[in-house]
């Protein structure tokens, strides 16, 4: 049996030492705890860990940390949506978002160019500069070969990328698969559409890459999630691991409740009744804001596995 315990600040405080007194302070924080923890063990069995996360991570400031990540082994499979990929390649090209207020008046932001997620605006002349990047990178792989999978064709976007924070130049260097299935749900969609149409055989074959995710895991294989967010990130990760036997560790974090029955909402206890996690694995739900959330609980976990000498630092 476990006891609440009074949380108290010590001088020089480690992020890891406050994730240790949240394991008995209530409520949210004792699963924040349980999500370091199963963030550690994930990672001395050595499993196969998929990154799952949606665009408006990618919107934020946590897409250098992700970067870091991925150098740091953290991830081995990264499954996430289109906006994640297009907003990585225009702040690799020194695209600025701008923090602005949930209570903006979007009628103005509107005529002014500007576009409102949560409470970060970007301006449509990022999305037209976007454009002018991505018409001669089209080009260059179109000269290459004419059929791609939407992961190979991520790998060789982030070759061409030189922004050390850049998601896609750290998975091509690392040689981490991104998968993003739904790669037509935006702006980079369109401009796959708008190219193909002059050029009728340049292929993007995503029932090829769900091949590759597949493949990307076997039945044999310790198998973790970090997901972050719900949506179509989260599911393809999760059903590939269903397909290869179930996973043995899961994080997930989110905002949305399972009472929706919506993807982003179902708790990994939800996703045992799939096979999708096994039923003797370490699982744990954390509701709350991920921008909050999955910094601390990670922090502490490298902390943890740098002091054990199972991370190098950078």
């Amino acid at each position: 049996m476990t006891f609440v315990k009074d949380f108290k600040w010590n001088k020089g405080m480690q992020v890891q030492e406050l994730v240790d007194y949240y394991q008995d302070l209530g409520f949210q924080s004792v699963e924040l705890a349980k999500a370091a923890s199963t963030i550690v063990k994930m990672k001395k069995a050595s499993s196969k860990i998929f990154l799952t996360f949606t665009s408006n991570m990618v919107t934020s400031g946590l897409r250098g940390f992700f970067a870091q990540l991925i150098r740091l082994k953290m991830a081995d499979v990264i499954v996430t949506t289109v906006g994640a990929i297009e907003e990585d390649i225009m702040k690799a090209k020194g695209e600025k978002f701008i923090i602005g207020d949930f209570k903006s008046d979007d009628i103005a932001l509107y005529e002014k160019g500007i576009n409102r997620v949560g409470n970060l605006f970007i301006t449509n002349e990022s999305y037209a500069n976007f454009e002018n990047l991505i018409k001669p990178i089209l080009e260059r792989l179109y000269q290459k070969k004419k059929r791609w999978s939407t992961s190979e064709m991520l790998y060789e976007i982030g070759l061409i990328m030189n922004d050390e924070n850049s998601i896609l130049r750290q998975a091509s260097i690392n040689n981490v698969s991104i998968f993003c299935p739904a790669i037509t749900d935006g702006a980079f969609g369109f401009h796959l559409f708008m190219f193909q149409q002059d050029h009728q055989d340049f292929i993007v074959d995503v029932v090829q890459d769900f091949k590759n995710i597949l493949l990307s895991t076997n039945q044999d294989e310790i198998k973790g999630v970090i997901a972050l967010g719900g949506s179509i990130s989260k599911h393809h990760a999760i059903f590939s691991c269903l397909l290869n036997g179930g996973l043995d560790y899961a994080v997930y974090m989110t905002t949305a409740r399972e009472s929706s029955g919506s993807m982003s909402g179902a708790t990994t206890n939800e996703a045992k009744s799939w096979g999708k996690i096994k039923d003797d694995s370490d699982a744990v739900t954390v509701i709350g804001d991920v921008t909050i959330n999955f910094p601390i609980a990670m922090i502490s976990a490298l902390e943890k596995l740098s002091r054990e000498g199972l991370i190098k630092d950078e």
